[in-house]
């Protein structure tokens, strides 16, 4: 199968669909794959080292969107809705929930659409959006701390604090990926932390991970609202797969929290948790409503593309294999969590919570895979 690997064009995206080491399994499987020039020299990847793993190097995106199965990052810009055809297999992060423009683009289309994001295992876990998660949740911690400094607009607040005074209060919604990950580091830095869940079994497995060294608190309005006023930092965790975020932060509580703190909300991909969340970029990561800060950029791996592609890679390559190896009639037949994955299909949302978020009907992916 020819495989495209286009250069990312998203703001603030360096990451890369393949890596040469991903290339070579790829190549020896006699798969054939076309890198569009320059496509991973932001992480230090040179065409000539694509070259040496047995890629064809080509020009331009154009050559790359060509092939019969297209891997990305990002989901396709407007600029990339062009290159969509009827008889391609898109393989990416697509986020389709708060982007009706990009959904009705690949349904206008025709062609096969597949979202990291919702890739199930056989235990209900999501392991292509895991990698990023474990990145983005670190990272939040690590924005979080920036920003609260006073020259960044913040409070002020030493998230670790120093001997005589406290340390900063972090409140993390969500006690998934994102939120386990963001827990460790938060933690790591010294700070007094907060978990605020809606089911009681991932609040206990922090709470025995990290026995005496977190609060855990189970979600409702009461609880989320004083979690988050007495919070310097929160970080939103929480994930609906495939679907839109659900927003736990009202325009009313937010003017209840203390000036200068930070939001980061994790979510933004889905539409974020905050009412007044909206995407932000690496180049312009933070705005200010009612004297809080929100951190909402929505490609946060984004920011360490060489960690971030390699982590990528080990967890997306299997799939591109079945995918390249069987065709993705029979690698999604075989596969009920990867059939999950399908987002898009000949012009039919193929997966219900997308379908749900943006109010359209939708069809089952096995129907679409048996047509």
């Amino acid at each position: 199968m020819r495989i495209g690997v286009p250069a990312e064009i998203k703001s603030g995206e360096f990451r890369v669909g393949l890596v040469p080491a991903s290339v070579r399994e790829l190549r020896a499987a006699g798969h054939e794959v076309l890198v569009q020039s320059g496509a991973g020299a932001p992480i230090g990847f040179g065409d000539a080292q694509y070259a040496a793993a047995g890629a064809r190097i080509v020009p331009g995106a154009a050559d790359a969107w060509a092939a019969e199965l297209v891997v990305k990052v990002k989901e396709p810009q407007a600029a990339e809705y062009a290159f969509l055809r009827p008889d391609q297999v898109l393989f990416t992060y697509l986020h389709l929930a708060p982007d009706p423009r990009q959904t009705e683009a690949l349904q206008r289309a025709g062609g096969v659409a597949i979202a990291y994001e919702t890739v199930t295992d056989r235990d209900g876990g999501l392991p292509l959006l895991a990698p990023m998660s474990a990145v983005a949740g670190r990272l939040a911690v690590q924005a979080g701390a920036h920003f609260l400094e006073k020259t960044q607009g913040g409070r002020g607040v030493l998230l670790g604090g120093v001997p005589g005074v406290a340390p900063g209060r972090v409140t993390v919604l969500g006690a998934g990926s994102v939120g386990s990950h963001a827990v460790r580091m938060a933690l790591g830095l010294g700070a007094a932390v907060t978990v605020v869940n809606r089911t009681l079994p991932r609040l206990d497995a922090l709470d025995r991970e990290y026995p005496g060294r977190i609060r855990t608190l189970l979600a409702g309005g009461a609880v989320i609202e004083e979690a988050v006023c007495g919070a310097d930092l929160v970080v939103g965790a929480v994930l609906h797969p495939g679907g839109v975020a659900p927003k736990l932060i009202d325009r009313a509580l937010l003017k209840k929290m203390q000036r200068g703190a930070v939001i980061v909300d994790v979510a933004i991909d889905q539409g974020g948790c905050c009412e007044t969340s909206r995407p932000t970029t690496h180049a312009d990561p933070v705005f200010v409503e009612e004297g809080v800060l929100h951190y909402c950029v929505a490609n946060m791996p984004g920011a360490v593309p060489l960690t971030s592609a390699l982590a990528l890679n080990n967890a997306t390559l299997p799939y591109l294999r079945a995918l390249a190896d069987k065709g993705w009639r029979r690698a999604l037949g075989d596969d009920p969590g990867f059939a999950a994955g399908l987002n898009v299909c000949a012009g039919q949302i193929a997966h219900a919570a997308v379908a749900q978020a943006l109010g359209k009907r939708w069809m089952a992916p096995q129907e679409l895979i048996a047509a």
